[in-house]
Order: structure tokens, then sequence, then C-alpha cells
């Protein structure tokens, strides 16, 4: 049976902190995955709406295989500069990757549409998310907020708020596995309107409500329901990690693994209107490489951590003035 980590937070994977910053009355933020020392990192993308930054060379066959950073924005395509403040920060630590007398933090970013949530967007002639980005990296630590925090400040799903989520697993053996996810899913993360969880098989110690599958399952747990049909109006972004020694082309194993969280946590998934993104990150942290028959347990392990985040990002959820969607404790019973 899978346990989670002292913190149950993505942060129990050693040689991680993460750190938030978030404007509410912009009803946005930036969540910043910070790493000790350079991690070998993956990506996946199976959202057909995505906005990123620096993906294409976490592909194993590209140069580059380590990673200093990852940042989660809100913002649309404006957040992307929120990796520019995390790169600052980074910069002025020294921290990089080194190449002819030049430090050149490696940052991959992803984002949210938020835009359309009811926060105030008139920010002037620059986005604010370049100094989100480099409070983000400042306040970096192993414990952090969930829910309405960060690049989940201003999430939405289908009917309810969403939020950054976390969560770990400590496997046998001594490796963990830890996931953090910012919910703004196009679907649902409850069965129709009620208040049980798409996850709740994979809740543990009632992280989430601990209010498992209903009986009878819902009417209208079926129904296709979304929050906007807009194109590129939703996403839901994660970051999965561990502190096994892996390759990159078992991170990116790892990321397309921890997507099948997002299958079992979100309904539907995967849409043309989501720029649904996995990262991975692979601290080694360890020093423990994972041997064939593990790994399914490891890989299984990284799905069910996912779902895990995703319900604890909305059930973290809380109110605030000019919410177009009621928080997760403020549905009936």
């Amino acid at each position: 049976m899978f346990r989670p980590g002292p913190r149950n937070l993505i942060t129990d994977v050693a040689g991680l902190r993460v750190g938030q910053a978030s404007d509410d009355r912009l009803k946005s933020g930036v969540t910043a995955i910070l790493c000790d020392i350079p991690a070998v990192a993956g990506v996946q993308v199976l959202g057909g709406a995505p906005g990123t930054r620096e993906t294409d060379l976490l592909e194993p066959h590209n140069t580059v295989e380590t990673v200093n950073a990852v940042v989660l924005a809100g913002g649309s395509a404006f957040g992307l500069d929120a990796a520019s403040g995390v790169q600052a920060a980074l910069r002025e630590d020294g921290v990089g990757f080194q190449v002819r007398g030049h430090t050149v933090p490696v940052v991959p970013a992803a984002i949210i549409f938020d835009l359309a949530n009811g926060g105030d967007k008139d920010w002037g002639r620059y986005p604010p998310y370049r100094e989100l980005g480099y409070a983000a990296a400042r306040a970096a630590a192993r414990d952090f907020a969930l829910g309405s925090a960060g690049a989940g400040t201003g999430a939405l799903t289908a009917g309810l708020k969403g939020g950054v989520g976390s969560a770990s697993t400590a496997l046998p053996g001594g490796i963990h596995v830890g996931a953090l996810a910012v919910v703004n899913a196009v679907g649902s993360v409850t069965l129709g309107r009620s208040r049980h969880f798409w996850a709740a098989p994979f809740e543990i110690d009632a992280e989430f409500g601990g209010q498992g599958y209903p009986s009878p399952i819902p009417a209208d747990a079926q129904e296709v329901r979304l929050k906007f049909r807009d194109k590129a109006a939703n996403t839901t972004i994660a970051v999965v990690a561990t502190d096994a020694v892996m390759t990159p082309a078992a991170a990116k194993r790892l990321a397309i693994a921890a997507h099948d969280g997002f299958a079992r946590a979100i309904w539907p998934a995967h849409t043309p209107a989501d720029g649904d993104l996995v990262f991975a990150l692979a601290t080694g942290t360890s020093s423990k490489t994972v041997a064939d028959d593990a790994a399914i347990d490891l890989y299984a392990a990284a799905g069910a951590t996912m779902a895990r985040a995703i319900a604890r990002g909305v059930h973290a959820a809380t109110p605030a003035a000019g919410d177009l969607f009621p928080a997760w404790s403020s549905r009936p019973a």
C-alpha cells in the first residue's frame, strides 16, 4: 500500500523547494519549483492548447539534460515572463549552466489561462509576472500553501475553484515520488455536482475530505460538464518528481505515467481546450536506481500521486471576493 511522505508534498523529494507569489487583485500568481542541484528532467504535453517555454530542450535526444527550476504560472502567454524572474534570482545566486564564463539558469515553464476569472488584469504596459516569478523564487522553502495560492490563486474548474495541490508517496526501498499540480481544467474533478472526487480510490488518510465514492453513483456522473468551451481557456499543468537516479528518457516516461493521474482525477481531461502538461524531475538524491520490476510500481505511484495532488488542490481552495465559482468547501454535502 502506498503511503505519503512526512509532508505529503512534492518537497518530500529531497533536493526540491517550492516558492509561491500571489496577487489577489489580479487573481493570479506564480509557483516555482527550485532544484538544489540540477535535476534530470522530461516533459509530456497531452493537451491541445499548451503554453510553454524551454520544453524542446527536455527531449531526451537534446544536449541539456538537467534543469535548475521549473515555473508554473497564471496569466496565459503573459505568464511566461515569470520564468525570467526566477532565472534572474538564480543568476544572482550563481546557479545555472556554465558556458564560456557565463551562468545561464535553465528554467522551463508552463502557464494556465486565468485571464477571465474575475481578477483585474489592467496591469498597464508590462504584465507583473516577471516580478512575481522573482518573488516566488526568493520564497522557496520545503513547506508551502495549497489551494488558492501561487499559480493556483485564480484557477477554476467546471463549477468549482481550482488551485495548487501537492502530494507524495514513499515507496519501499527508500525512493520517493512527489507531485504538484495547478488545477485549472475545463472538466470537473467531482462526480457530477456532488462533493465526491474522481480521485477517491487513491486518497490516503482523508487528505481531500474522505468522501470516497457515492453509492449509488450520481446519475449525472457521466455528464460532460465544462468550465468554458473556449479553446485555450483552461489547462492543468503539473510537476512529478522522484529522488531516484534516472536518465532523461526515463524522466520522460515518468511524465507520461503521471498523466494517468489527470485521467483518474479530471473528467474530461486532455481536451483540445486544455494545455495539459507534466514536467518530470529526477533529483537522484536517494542515489538509488530503479530495477525493471520496481519501475512499474514507481510509474504507478506517479499516476496515483498526481491524482491525489489534483484533488488536494481543489479541496484546499478558499473563497475570495469576486470569485466566479465557489470553493469546494462551499458545496452542499
